[in-house]
């Protein structure tokens, strides 16, 4: 598993809607103008595709911030 800077930076290329300097670690992403539903199915299929981890929405919805959803891959590694 990556380091959570990695991950960030990993991710945010694929949610490229979201201007670079608006997400952190412990920005709370849902609460940001750009976040919508699709962000939800781009964060799955990035857990599934680059880390070979399955999430759900259920699991996401626990989830604010990019370091809660780098823990939740943590403990399914």
């Amino acid at each position: 598993m990556d380091s959570l800077e990695i991950f960030t930076e990993k991710l945010l290329v694929e949610l490229d809607s979201f201007p670079v300097e608006s997400l952190k670690p412990d920005t709370n992403y849902r609460q940001l103008p750009e976040w919508s539903s699709m962000h939800v199915l781009i964060i799955i299929a990035f857990c599934e595709t680059e880390y070979g981890i399955t999430v759900t929405g259920e699991d996401l919805r626990g989830c604010s911030t990019l370091r809660d959803l780098h823990n939740l891959l943590l403990t399914r590694q």
